[in-house]
């Protein structure tokens, strides 16, 4: 990395720093907004109101003057990243005329090895690694094209275990209360807590699905097989990882909660603050919170360049997924509430092949091989809420 990218990188976390303090003291702020207005109602002579008007001017100052603080780092923030963005887009091009000679005709190998291998119908297996009996495709090879933005890969959101044998145990520590303890110079170790470790088995499970492809397509001298079969590996495979995801997601510890008091109690008072709080929530959901505002008429959900997924509410981002993605039913208010790396472990063979299978109406065709298995790891990290709205207000008002 170039030393101007170095640079920025340490003023993007400088700057994400600064950021979070200011973000910190959003709820700091929201208290004191309501401990004034019970002053004001509390007040009962001019001199008590004179003191309270004071305390609201000096108050409306402060948070006018926090507000500003923020939005400045924010946009600082922005502009750093964009900065490096952009060297970083023209790294590769300075980087890519020495390499190409060496990795890209390695890759254009690989590339029209299986190239033949899917035209020869599986008779050809030069220039590419065999595994049971299909092409393995390499990583590199799968790189996606820029994604829709809307796009949502919940493998980003949890934790991701690369593991290289068919079976196994991942040793989870649990979120312990444990501290360490100050000693004096020579003096002997204090005895620590000693740490809750679980062993979670995982089995590596096989997922398969047919590439639709004609023989047109193969006949065709010109056609880049290769790219049909990696843009139909990675829909297909981000598909089938964001439904098993969503599916353990689904068996946290259910909790109905009522009104958006409800779910800051349940962040607040029931998830311990070792676990950075998320909300993976049904689009309806998402819906109902988009309306919601203040008492001074400020929507409460709000855009955020720091949040992949470009929403927050409550200080915490906001992932959106399909209603019977992350529930069962179009109009399902539901989601998971809490940290959902600590909550499920994904583990990723990394083992991605193709090969020609039998089928017994079209006879051979091509299926797309990924391997992975989805477990829960942390059922204290979070809790899938059914959501239903305060009382007087009306559910899609």
């Amino acid at each position: 990395m170039a030393l101007k990218q170095i640079m920025l990188a340490k003023n993007i976390e400088a700057a994400e720093k600064r950021l979070g303090e200011l973000r910190a003291k959003d709820g700091e702020i929201e208290t004191r907004e309501k401990e004034l207005e019970t002053s004001i109602g509390e007040a009962k002579t001019d001199e008590e109101r004179k003191a309270v008007e004071d305390e609201v001017e000096k108050f409306t100052k402060e948070r006018e003057a926090h507000e500003a603080a923020r939005s400045k780092a924010e946009d600082e923030l922005a502009g750093l990243k964009e900065e490096l963005r952009k060297l970083n887009e023209k790294e590769p091009q300075r980087r890519s005329a020495g390499m190409r000679n060496k990795e890209g005709e390695e890759f254009a190998e690989i590339r029209d090895g299986i190239n033949e291998f899917v035209r020869s119908k599986g008779q050809l297996r030069d220039g590419f690694t065999s595994v049971e009996g299909g092409a393995l495709i390499p990583e590199e090879l799968l790189a996606p094209q820029k994604k829709p933005e809307e796009e949502v890969d919940l493998r980003n959101y949890v934790k991701v275990v690369s593991v290289n044998s068919a079976n196994g145990k991942y040793p989870v520590i649990s979120k312990s209360n444990g501290k360490m303890n100050t000693v004096e110079e020579l003096a002997a170790n204090p005895k620590l807590a000693n740490p809750v470790i679980e062993e979670i088995d995982y089995k590596i499970a096989t997922r398969r699905g047919y590439i639709p492809i004609s023989q047109e397509m193969i006949d065709d001298a010109n056609y880049d097989v290769t790219g049909l079969i990696r843009d139909e590996i990675n829909s297909q495979s981000l598909n089938t990882s964001n439904a098993d995801i969503a599916a353990k997601l689904k068996t946290a510890p259910a909790k109905e909660v009522t009104g958006i008091d409800g779910v800051k109690d349940l962040v607040n008072k029931e998830i311990k603050k070792v676990y950075p709080v998320k909300f993976i929530v049904s689009s309806s959901l998402y819906a109902e919170w988009d309306k919601l505002k203040d008492k001074n008429g400020r929507y409460l959900m709000q855009d955020s360049i720091t949040a992949s997924s470009g929403k927050m509410i409550l200080g915490r981002e906001v992932v959106v997924l399909d209603d019977d993605l992350i529930g069962t039913a179009k109009g399902d208010l539901v989601g998971f509430v809490g940290d959902a790396k600590s909550f499920v472990t994904f583990f990723d063979r990394k083992r991605t092949s193709v090969e020609w299978v039998d089928n017994q109406i079209y006879g051979k065709l091509l299926a797309g091989i990924v391997r992975y298995d989805v477990r829960t790891t942390d059922t204290d990290a979070g809790f899938y809420i059914t959501y239903r709205n305060e009382a007087g207000q009306v559910e899609g008002a």
